[in-house]
């Protein structure tokens, strides 16, 4: 799944997109990518090792969003972290990796969502957090590939656990957009460099999952959250675009941080 550069040829292509830049203050902006509507077929094929949690493999809806197109940097977290609070109190520094331009992390899933719903009340907009049907669908950008720009993985593409590597940042986030490398729709980091939490409740599997791009909730608020994409912490197969993973939504971790959506399209 993984290979080297020496055994890889890299082909870039250059597309274009609509989105969206929201003034979040003090200088600060989030660029969004427009999101089209259409349908993909979500989760892993049987013959794919590793991917029971993403079986079945079904056909969804999914609407048209906007979406970040990095996820959530430390200085947007700060300056939303200074709007009034809603619910929950927000540290306006949790990252351990310091740079204003690397993810947020070590924020919970409530947290990521008190962020949403204090820029939905300074915006006037509808910010959330991605349906898990939503994200994938973002990442796929209508390919079918384990990653959005073919089967193989490499650390020239994504940041990801690589005990040969020679990166000096090993094991650590990278800035947003540090490879260059954003998949049809416009988006970067999408796979690798830190989680991103999902709207979805987890379950096991796709069994009597919803096929309309909306969100898998049950009635239990406190239930484990999804997350997506994997991380600087993990191995390849961790970072496919089928794969899933949850953890509690007071959980926070060094390499679980969150993108926005904004369905007010």
């Amino acid at each position: 799944m993984e290979t080297s550069a020496s055994n890889l040829t890299l082909h870039r292509y250059k597309r274009t997109n609509q989105g969206f830049v929201e003034d979040l203050g003090n200088g600060v902006t989030l660029t969004l990518m427009l999101i089209p509507e259409g349908e993909f077929l979500m989760g892993a094929p049987e013959d794919e090792p590793d991917s029971e949690p993403a079986r079945p493999q079904h056909l969804v809806q999914v609407s048209k969003f906007l979406m970040g197109q990095y996820p959530v940097t430390q200085i947007q977290w700060k300056v939303v972290a200074g709007l009034s609070q809603i619910n929950l109190k927000l540290d306006a520094e949790p990252s351990r990796f310091k740079a204003d331009n690397r993810p947020v992390e070590q924020v919970s899933w409530y947290e990521a969502m008190e962020f949403c719903e204090r820029l939905s009340a300074h915006t006037g907009r509808n910010y959330g957090l991605p349906s898990e049907s939503e994200w994938e669908y973002a990442c796929r950008a209508g390919t079918e590939t384990r990653f959005h720009f073919g089967e193989i993985i490499t650390t020239e593409l994504v940041n990801y656990y690589d005990e040969d590597s020679n990166r000096e940042n090993l094991n650590e986030t990278t800035l947003v957009d540090h490879f260059g490398m954003a998949n049809a729709f416009g988006l970067c980091d999408i796979h690798g460099n830190v989680w991103d939490w999902c709207q979805d409740h987890w379950h096991e599997n796709y069994e009597g999952a919803p096929t309309d791009g909306s969100a898998w909730l049950t009635e239990n608020q406190e239930e484990n959250r999804l997350i997506r994409g994997g991380s600087c912490y993990n191995l390849p197969q961790v970072c496919r675009s089928f794969s899933r993973y949850y953890y509690g939504p007071n959980f926070r971790n060094i390499d679980v941080g969150f993108r926005v959506v904004c369905r007010a399209v």
